[in-house]
Formats: C-alpha cells, sequence, structure tokens
C-alpha cells in the first residue's frame, strides 16, 4: 500500500476464501479498538464500516509515518503507554520510523492472532494484499468501488471532487447491499448511525468529513 499525506483513501479487505473474519460483537469492537489504535496516530477516518467477512475504511492521511517512540506497546491483550515502557524499550526505538502501511499490515496480524486463539485454528485470516485506492488524487485512476457500482453508467466530472461522496456512500449501503439489514443506520458496526445523529462515535471526524462530502 502506498498512502500520500493530504489524500483520501478507501481501505478494505476480506477474509482469506471471502471466510468470515468477525463472529461476535466483541470482535467486530475489537477490531475498531484496533484501529483506534493502529490508524488513528496516522490519519482522520471520514468513514468505516465492518462486514462479517470484510472491512471499509475511508481515511485521510495525515501522516505517511511516525516516530515508533510513540506508540502504545501491544503485548497479548494488556496495551502499555509509553509511560509504563522500559527504558530499553525506549531507546530501541527512538528514530525509528513507522509507516501507515506497515501499522495496517500490524493491525491485522494482531487481529488475526487473537480470532485464531479464539477459535483454536491457524492460518491466514485475511487477504494478503490490504487494498488502498486513492479516491482523490487528480491521477485519472478509477477505484475499485465505481466499477463495482457501474463505473461506465456514472457521469464524473470533477473526480478528485465526486468519489470521495460516491465512497462515503458506497461503504456505508454496504449493509443493505448485501440484505444484512433494512435501512443503513440499522447496522451497528458502520458510521451511518453516527452521522444519522444515532450515536455518538469517536473514531470518526464529522467536521473533516463535512469538507469533502455531503451528509445525507
Amino acid at each position: 500500500m502506498q498512502f500520500e499525506k493530504g489524500y483520501i483513501y478507501h481501505i478494505y479487505n476480506q477474509g482469506n476464501n471471502r471466510q468470515q473474519i468477525f463472529f461476535n460483537r466483541e470482535n467486530y469492537l475489537y477490531f475498531l479498538r484496533k484501529i483506534n489504535a493502529y490508524i488513528l496516530p496516522y490519519a482522520d477516518i471520514l468513514s468505516w464500516c465492518l462486514m462479517p467477512n470484510h472491512f471499509h475504511l475511508m481515511v485521510y492521511v495525515r501522516e505517511e509515518e511516525i516516530d515508533a517512540s510513540i506508540w502504545d506497546v501491544t503485548q497479548g491483550s494488556e496495551t502499555h503507554t509509553i509511560h509504563q515502557m522500559t527504558q530499553s524499550h525506549l531507546m530501541d526505538s527512538m528514530g525509528k520510523k513507522r509507516s501507515l502501511s506497515n501499522s495496517i499490515a500490524i493491525m491485522l496480524r494482531s487481529y488475526t492472532r487473537a480470532i485464531n486463539k479464539q477459535n483454536n485454528q491457524t492460518g491466514s485470516l485475511f487477504r494478503p494484499h490490504t487494498k488502498a485506492e486513492c479516491v482523490n488524487c487528480p491521477n485519472g485512476i478509477t477505484p475499485n468501488f465505481i466499477n463495482k457500482q457501474g463505473g461506465a453508467q456514472i457521469n464524473i466530472s470533477i473526480p478528485e471532487r465526486e468519489y470521495p461522496q460516491i465512497c462515503f456512500d458506497y461503504i456505508h449501503k454496504n449493509p443493505t447491499r448485501a440484505k444484512l439489514v433494512q435501512r443503513n443506520e440499522d447496522w451497528e458496526f458502520s458510521s451511518a448511525q453516527d452521522y444519522l445523529g444515532l450515536r455518538n462515535g469517536k473514531l470518526i471526524n464529522k467536521e473533516l468529513a463535512k469538507e469533502y462530502v455531503t451528509i445525507n
């Protein structure tokens, strides 16, 4: 995955062989905590949706990489803040950089270990390559979510302005497209409820989102 500061990306992956990745409500909540820890240091989340066998994130990248010494250290199920880190660990991490791409990979590996332990299984949970498509880069590339909606039928005059809106709506429509619920806001595990005022989630940056999309 390649990221550039100041642009919006649609990040997504699914279960290996389309297998299920979330098995109960706590799995969804655990993954959201992972997103908070591993992605928010780099990016603002504009929309998100977790589905039984895949996930979608729409993020605005603030930093492509950050100093590893400011990171929380996760060991097993416990998270230790920098104030709890040993002096030797601080010395080892000082000056090292961790990229957003690496952080996402670490997040997925960490989640995979937890699910494998829960289900008493081994092996890959996610597809090998997580996708990250820029939705407002003026480079003429048509994102995958456009293709899925029937790109030939969509008249896009200014892609870097219109793609963010289409991506935003596409992510929130996933549960209804999959016939999991009747209305987008009925699905607990997406940011649709936050934008409709049904929940006051802290994961998304609503004010930044309003600069790029119209909230319906």
